[in-house]
């Protein structure tokens, strides 16, 4: 019985690793809320291509943007992270109680890189820090 149960989890995480490439998609196969965010923070921006990556449990979404942008979304279209080397994330993507803290912590930084946990919220600042708050906008961890 041991023996079967370990070939069955094998099996799975095969079919787990072959599932995980990220395939091709068009702007159009992206989900509705996700194309809605990229025409309004970036309506001037190009799709330089999409992808899915059909993990078993809930596909996501990548988006790279000729601004040099590079999004991902959660299947359901919500930002799961959004990050850029060129330019700097928009402030208006931070929520309000992050931005504050910035501010009044780091007052010249821009917004490098912004990322959305299922209990954390994460920024990368210009000036290299990264801070993760809790889902309160508390701050727990400061990373250099």
């Amino acid at each position: 019985m041991k023996k079967i149960l370990v070939l069955l989890a094998g099996i799975f995480a095969f079919v787990g690793i072959s599932k995980a490439d990220d395939r091709p998609v068009t702007y159009d196969q992206l989900p509705a809320a996700a194309r809605t965010f990229i025409k309004k923070h970036f309506p001037k921006a190009n799709l330089v291509y999409a992808t899915v990556d059909d993990d078993l449990i809930r596909p996501d979404f990548e988006v790279r943007l000729d601004n040099g942008f590079e999004i991902q979304f959660e299947n359901d279209g919500s930002l799961d992270k959004i990050e850029t080397r060129e330019g700097n994330v928009p402030e208006v993507l931070i929520p309000e109680k992050i931005r504050e803290y910035v501010k009044k912590n780091y007052p010249h930084v821009t917004y490098k890189e912004y990322e959305v946990g299922t209990r954390s919220y994460e920024v990368k600042l210009s000036n290299k820090l990264e801070l993760k708050f809790n889902s309160s906008f508390v701050l727990i961890e400061i990373d250099d």
